[in-house]
């Protein structure tokens, strides 16, 4: 694949449906998502693709903004990028990286973008997103505020153990599609 051209993919959990489009530069290593998701329960739901309260206090990235994602590598080489609630880091520094998270009523949806470029050291052939999506409970979420149209909320460390995770399918770089496609 010499140059860029979007391909779009679905996913569908109990929580949540997303719908992902990657844009592939080779030439640059840069990878551009654009998604949404959808809140596919009768009840509200989290979404936790808008960082942590810490990165917007000391101004890493904007409150209701979509940061850079975390990524992994697996031992088959495929390189995972998540946005997900963390849990607390042991031990607990003094400004905590709380969790922020979009909440969605029943029906309700989010859009979101971000960019990331693969390091020249990650030799993964194959890459996926991950969203972390809860249920959205009045114990687990406080000092909720509208950011840019996006109802945002902080995350109790609790939601770490409910959150789950929808996925993309795995991309193929060298292809430029997904692996449930042909090219």
């Amino acid at each position: 694949m010499s140059t860029s051209r979007a391909v779009t993919t679905e996913a569908t959990g109990t929580l949540a449906a997303v719908k992902a489009t990657f844009d592939y530069s080779p030439s640059k290593r840069l990878l551009k998502v654009a998604y949404r998701i959808d809140n596919a329960s009768d009840e509200a739901v989290a979404v936790f693709d808008r960082g942590d309260r810490h990165a917007v206090l000391s101004r890493q990235h904007a409150a209701g903004a979509v940061p850079a994602p975390f990524f992994a590598v697996d031992e088959e080489g495929g390189v995972t990028l998540s946005h997900e609630a963390l849990p607390l880091p042991t031990p607990a520094p003094t400004s905590p990286p709380t969790p922020l998270a979009a909440k969605l009523a029943p029906g309700a949806s989010v859009e979101g973008s971000f960019e990331f470029a693969l390091p020249v050291s990650l030799e993964g052939d194959r890459l996926r997103w991950c969203v972390g999506v809860a249920p959205f409970t009045d114990d687990d979420f406080s000092a909720g505020e509208k950011v840019d149209g996006v109802d945002l909320w902080r995350a109790s460390f609790a939601v770490v153990e409910s959150q789950q995770r929808v996925c993309t399918a795995w991309f193929d770089l060298d292809r430029g599609v997904f692996a449930d496609s042909t090219p």
